[in-house]
């Protein structure tokens, strides 16, 4: 059975010999490209469009589960299918719970052959399922359900080191002046490469914190993920509209900005 494939891993020597146990066990396997980290995935994955991921979990940058979310979220709505996942991840407890819950297939480093070839089994089997390239997937639904559970249980079983005071204020610097801005009047937070965007009614900041780094300090009642590079405050949002591709976009009060929310973060947006 012929199908393409991508590998995201940063360690060159796994990497050559996954791809060398793979092309035993399943010679008709095409290996598009390999990547040594997320963004590279992400970027190569929208190029390439394969029908699988073989996603390493830990490396530099993005993790394999922050390039499945970007890859979740940036998926074209129209062309192929979205490539079935499996996770390589060294020993883990947590990690190993998180996958069985969410569904996923993953392997152990190191990969052994016999766990290998059962994979590759399940993943022809998978495949010969898949609806055809100029078919809507039914199956993305399931992925985001997954992936959801797989970022939520992540983050339960990640040491909080205890607990992180709230934000009140976010101080701005600039030159030799430093501006006060209260958190409960930005709008909305956007990811800017090292920087976050700080947008207010009538004024926008940048300050040089990850947006990573900024979310565990926001009310999480107060202030929702719609994307992996925005945050707004859920009472500055006027509207939410859903047009018929199925993309939800928000209005934010006292501004025109128009904001995308991902297909992760749309189950945030039900009628009551």
């Amino acid at each position: 059975m012929k199908a393409t494939a991508l590998i995201a891993e940063d360690e060159q020597l796994l990497a050559a010999d996954l791809q060398a146990a793979l092309s035993r066990l399943w010679p008709e396997l095409i290996i598009c490209t390999t990547v040594g980290d997320g963004a590279a995935a992400v970027a190569q994955a929208l190029a390439h469009q394969p029908d699988i991921l073989f996603m390493d979990i830990r490396m530099p940058g993005m993790t394999g589960i922050d390039t499945v979310q970007a890859l979740v979220e940036d998926w074209p709505d129209v062309g192929a299918p979205f490539p079935l996942v499996v996770f390589v991840t060294a020993y883990d407890q947590y990690a190993l719970q998180a996958f069985e819950r969410a569904a996923f297939d993953y392997l152990l480093k190191p990969v052994q052959t016999a766990r290998l070839a059962q994979t590759c089994t399940r993943l022809k089997a998978a495949l010969q399922l898949r609806p055809k390239p100029a078919q809507a997937d039914p199956a993305l639904g399931a992925v985001i359900d997954q992936l959801r559970s797989l970022v939520a249980a992540s983050a339960a079983a990640a040491p909080t080191g205890g607990t992180i005071p709230l934000l009140r204020v976010i101080q701005v610097a600039s030159g030799s002046s430093i501006t006060m801005v209260a958190v409960d009047e930005v709008l909305y937070f956007e990811a800017l490469d090292k920087y976050v965007r700080v947008v207010t009614a009538t004024t926008e900041h940048l300050v040089r914190i990850s947006l990573r780094e900024l979310m565990p300090q926001l009310d999480a009642q107060c202030f929702w993920q719609i994307h992996r590079g925005t945050v707004v405050r859920c009472d500055a949002i006027a509207s939410a509209v859903r047009h018929e591709s199925g993309k939800l976009t928000l209005t934010m009060k006292n501004r025109a900005d128009k904001l995308t929310v991902s297909r992760l973060h749309a189950h945030l947006f039900r009628g009551m």
